[in-house]
Formats: C-alpha cells, structure tokens, sequence
C-alpha cells in the first residue's frame, strides 16, 4: 500500500485505497449494505437499511443478518455513498465510517454509523429537509458523493414543489451541518439526478432524470415529450461550480441517469446510461478544453405483443466499470438482461457477456417478443433456489477485484408497482453473478438468493448496495 506522509505521519494514509488497481486488491467483502424500501407498497413499515452476510464461510450466508429502520415513514431510501473515501487516502484524519442515504420523497438525508459494529450499524443523525430547504431551496435529495476536502455533496432533484427548476448540489460539511448550493449562482442544472468529479480535468459533470412532479406519478410517456424529463450532461467547473457546458444528447440521450468517469484519474472520458433511449453515451474532452459526446452502445427494442406499447426499449437503469477500467456492465430493466462488455477500447466497446435473470418477457409472462419472422418468443430465465425470479435486474454492485456482481431489482416504489406489480406484492430479491474476467461471461451464483419477499415486517423493495470499505460506483480517485 502506497503511504501518506501527511502531517508527518510516514506509516497512516487515509480511507480507501492509493490507486483503483490497488483497490482491485483489497479485502474480499463480507458484508453489504441494501437500502430496503417500504414507501410506496402499501406498508405502513418505515424503510430500512439490510446488512446482508455474503461470506460463503459463514453459516448466515446470503441471508439478511441486521435491520436498521429508520424513523420515519415515507422516506423511500434510494441511493447512498460515504462521508469518505479514496479521494481522502492522502489524509490520515479522514476514516469511511458513516454511510449517508439522502430519502428520495420526504427530503431527509440520515448519516449511519457503520463504524461502531459493522454488521448492526447504528443512526448517527437526520439532516432535516426543513433545514436544507431553507438554506438552500433545494428538495429530493438523491446522490452523495464525498469530496477530498472532507465536504460532501448531494445532487437534489428540484424545489418543495417538485419543479426541477428548483435542482441544484447541496454542500455538507464533514459534521454533516448545512452549509450552501454548490454551484455558483446561475449554474443550476435544468434537471438533476447523479454526478462524478475529476478533478485532474478540474470537471464535474451530471445527469438529468426528470421533475420529481413527474416520474413521483408513475412514468407518462407524454411527460417526456412535455420537456418534463431530461437529455442533457451538464459541465461544471471544478471545484468552482461554474456551469461551463450543456450537452444536449438528443433522442439517443433520453433519460441519462447513472454516470462514471473511468476510475484511471488522467483519463478525461466516461459514459453515461440513457434508460428510455436505451443507450450508453461516452463523453470525452477536446483538445479546446470542451466536451463532446457519442454513443457508444445501443440496445434495439423489442417488437412485441401483450404490452402497452408495441415496441419495448430495454431501459438501463443502471451500469458500473470495473476498477481496472477493462468492463462495463449495464441492466435492461425491462428486457430482463445484464450485459458485460469490454472497454478497453472506449471508443470501441465489446459485447462479452449477456445473462437473462428476469424482465417483462420471460417464459411464463404474459408478454411475447416478436423474432424476425415475427414468432412470437420468451427468454429462458433460470430459477434460483426453486425461486421464481421476479421484475428485473436494476442495481449494480460490482466486488473490488471484479469477480462478483450483485443485482437487486427494485427501481424506485411508483414505477415498480407500474411495470412489475408482483415485486410489489412479493418483495424484491438479491442476486450475486460470477464474473469471467478472463475470456468474458456471466453466470448466476445458484447458492446465493436473498429474498426481500420473507422478511419479518412484510415484502420490501431492495435498492442500491455498498461495502464498508467502499467500491467502484462510490470512490473517486484525484
């Protein structure tokens, strides 16, 4: 491991790892955490946070060993990251110890001790929405990211009412107190959703999901072609938060949710998932010091029969790179398939791995796919545990050496119950797929099945997932 020799200290260095191949090998995970969401099923449950074990050694394994609830009702728990991380490996005085899980709807962001005992960790504190709507203005808040001045940053998704108008980055400080907008005044974005800093290229650059009016009603087709959704990548400045640059990525950028630089700090290029359009867009700088973007990977939709439209995009909903940079792999929530392609070549990526472990046109749905000659067909979908796999793959959790992918399949509460009423009425669940690093390939781990339709209090909705000593959607190298 590579040391600090801040502060005089020769043999401490701060959280996470010097580089991402060294992060590639770090410790083996035991545990994750899983965001688990009663909001929107019909429950009067508050949501929770899901230590589940996955050490094949121990005789818990792949079960849920611990259940923090929150609070309050109403939250919808959504996406999470942690007051550090490798972007403070140089400070000793920082430590990864609390997870943050901003609330989607009621606009509370709760800071977990994950520190104190590691498999039960405890509330620490609730940053209040009536504070961060007062400093601020801003609402929904959804993504953290933490920065390597011990700040963290939230991307918040409009105003109390639900315009996204109203979107903009909330900036905490390392005692979690309220502190401004980040962006410089006139920099809002015109739609919020996730963000990635790299600050080599001294950018940061985010996404654009929709008014909080809109997609918190269920999905309307209409909305879209309302200007109530997004398709731009906005460009800011870092670390001044000056809004350089919109990117208007057009009807093959509808939608664009997740985004990711490539982990390599000196590498001024990343992609984009645009879930309605169906595809991956890489974004790159210029040699003017400007961004351009392309698409990269494209997902045709499938004609079919028994559905609300006639065609059926595949809908990313969500993708990750691996730490050493070579794969990404993406969900089609829709469609039902996980996909592994090789980027070592960004330009040029490679379909090297593809897996069906759900969707909306599995045999025993009661909708088809048309092939070429318009027969009708349904994918194989393997059962897991003589369970039946329900909705489709959505959050991505990938393990530090690149071996192991874990799926939940929950989207968020509103749209699962418009797509995929049964995971509503049955709960989510949790997949974990063995990675070929070597050649390429998927396949699904048969011993490892949570199931989010047993637990105590009732069915619940698995969300995004995170290790203790962090991964490749939640560090950032500088």
């Amino acid at each position: 491991m590579t040391m600090s020799n801040h502060g005089g200290d020769c043999c401490k260095s701060g959280p996470g790892y010097a580089t991402p191949l060294l992060a590639m090998s770090g410790l083996r995970e035991n545990i994750i955490y899983v965001a688990a969401i009663y909001t929107g099923t019909g429950q009067d449950k508050p949501d929770y946070l899901a230590t589940v074990d996955v050490d094949p050694s121990s005789s818990t394994y792949s079960s849920v060993i611990h259940r923090l609830s929150m609070p309050f009702l109403g939250d919808e728990l959504h996406h999470s990251g942690w007051n550090s991380c490798s972007s403070c490996h140089s400070d000793p005085s920082c430590e990864r110890r609390y997870l943050i899980l901003p609330s989607l709807l009621s606009g509370r962001i709760y800071v977990v001790d994950t520190k104190t005992n590691p498999k039960e960790p405890s509330l620490h504190r609730v940053v209040e929405p009536a504070e961060v709507l007062e400093k601020t203005g801003l609402a929904y808040p959804h993504q953290p990211h933490c920065l390597a001045s011990g700040d963290l940053l939230v991307s918040c998704l409009g105003d109390k009412d639900g315009n996204a108008g109203g979107s903009g980055f909330l900036l905490l400080d390392s005692e979690f107190n309220v502190k401004r907008r980040w962006e410089k005044e006139g920099s809002s974005p015109l739609f919020g959703y996730d963000f990635w800093y790299q600050p080599r290229h001294e950018t940061m650059i985010s996404t654009s999901w929709g008014a909080p009016a809109a997609f918190t009603k269920g999905f309307d087709l209409k909305d879209v072609s309302d200007g109530l959704y997004g398709k731009h990548l906005h460009v800011y400045s870092w670390p001044e938060g000056e809004l350089k640059q919109i990117l208007d990525l057009g009807d093959n950028g509808l939608l664009p949710l997740e985004i990711r630089f490539l982990h390599d700090p000196t590498k001024a290029t990343g992609f984009t998932g645009c879930a309605l359009s169906s595809t991956i867009v890489r974004f790159f700088k210029n040699e003017d010091e400007t961004w351009s973007h392309e698409v990269a990977i494209s997902v045709k939709p499938l004609k079919v029969e028994n559905w609300i439209l006639p065609e059926m995009p595949g809908l990313i909903t969500d993708f990750l790179i691996s730490l050493d940079d070579r794969f990404l792999y993406f969900s089609n929530w829709l469609h039902g398939d996980i996909r592994q392609y090789n980027i070592e070549d960004p330009k040029n990526p490679v379909l090297t791995g593809q897996l069906h472990v759900g969707g909306l046109v599995q045999k025993g749905s009661h909708a088809f796919a048309l092939g070429e000659e318009d027969e009708t067909l349904q994918f194989d979908v393997p059962m897991i545990k003589d369970q039946r796999l329900r909705g489709g793959p959505q959050m991505f959790q990938l393990s530090l050496d690149g071996n192991r992918l874990y799926v939940t399949n929950s989207l968020f509460s509103v749209w699962d119950k418009q797509f995929y009423p049964e995971l509503v009425e049955k709960g989510s669940h949790m997949l974990q797929i063995d990675v070929d690093t070597d050649k390429g390939g998927l396949s699904i781990n048969p011993n490892f099945f949570v199931d989010f339709g047993s637990e105590p209090d009732g069915p619940s909705l698995a969300h995004e997932m995170r290790y203790p000593g962090g991964d490749c959607t939640s560090d950032i190298w500088v």
